[in-house]
């Protein structure tokens, strides 16, 4: 079954290879970036090498604006939208809370949970049965942080993802009875270019010793779980939280 996707922050990592994968099922992307407008189209590219449609879009989820246009984009391009992934996300360098500026934690929470509420306010009101919709599947992105806490580190992270958490179990029950599978995925230390926005590129190879399976992650291996979440494999699961941490 084809879909129309959107995916927000899709040009790195995670969010790209999503893109790339939903373009070896030949299915049509959006792909929102924030300014790298060079990335976002390299990710276009891959995706209709792969077999599928892509457009980019450049918006911030923390501008309401913005993910009404992004939303906008995508359908015009496509038709009505059956899949959103909420990726968007920032880190920054870590630091005890007790450093922390509030134009560091205003801006952290606003791209992280405002935004990342933003695109799940309006994926509820693009793919609801009740708003003429014909449902979906929304994956939000969480991340281990949000049960581990990122002491010393990222604690505002950490914070921004738990709210996330929450926002799915809330939002699975919500949205359920319109269609829509609401879940999410709860990566740990993946091999992306994050870390280095952050300050720590070699972070996810530095604590892998903390992890089970004894290495980092990949972005396609996030990519996997999220592909099978979007897809009707998952068509009994919702509000689930999935880790894909390797154990830790």
């Amino acid at each position: 079954m084809s879909r129309n996707i959107l995916i927000t922050g899709a040009s790195r990592g995670i969010g790209r290879a999503v893109a790339i994968q939903c373009g070896k099922r030949c299915w049509s992307v959006g792909v929102n970036y924030a300014g790298n407008e060079k990335a976002a189209a390299e990710t276009v590219a891959a995706v209709t090498a792969a077999g599928g449609k892509a457009i980019a879009i450049k918006g911030d989820v923390a501008n309401e604006s913005d993910v009404l246009a992004m939303f906008d984009a995508t359908q015009d391009a496509f038709g009505p939208i059956n899949g959103v992934v909420n990726n968007a996300g920032i880190v920054a360098p870590g630091l005890k809370l007790a450093e922390m500026s509030a134009l560091r934690l205003q801006r952290m929470f606003a791209v992280n949970v405002t935004g990342a509420y933003l695109v799940a306010r309006e994926a509820a009101r693009r793919m609801g049965t009740d708003r003429g919709g014909k449902g979906g599947s929304l994956v939000n992105l969480s991340s281990a942080a949000a049960r581990l806490g990122s002491p010393g580190e990222y604690v505002d992270y950490a914070g921004s993802k738990g709210a996330i958490d929450t926002m799915t179990i809330g939002l699975s029950k919500e949205l359920a009875p319109v269609g829509i599978r609401v879940n999410a995925i709860r990566p740990g230390l993946i091999d992306t270019e994050i870390h280095a926005s952050g300050g720590a590129p070699d972070r996810a190879f530095r604590l892998a010793v903390n992890v089970p399976l004894a290495r980092p992650g990949t972005a396609d291996e996030v990519a996997n779980a999220i592909l099978f979440l979007l897809s009707d494999e998952s068509s009994y699961i919702t509000g689930a939280l999935l880790d894909v941490s390797g154990g830790r």
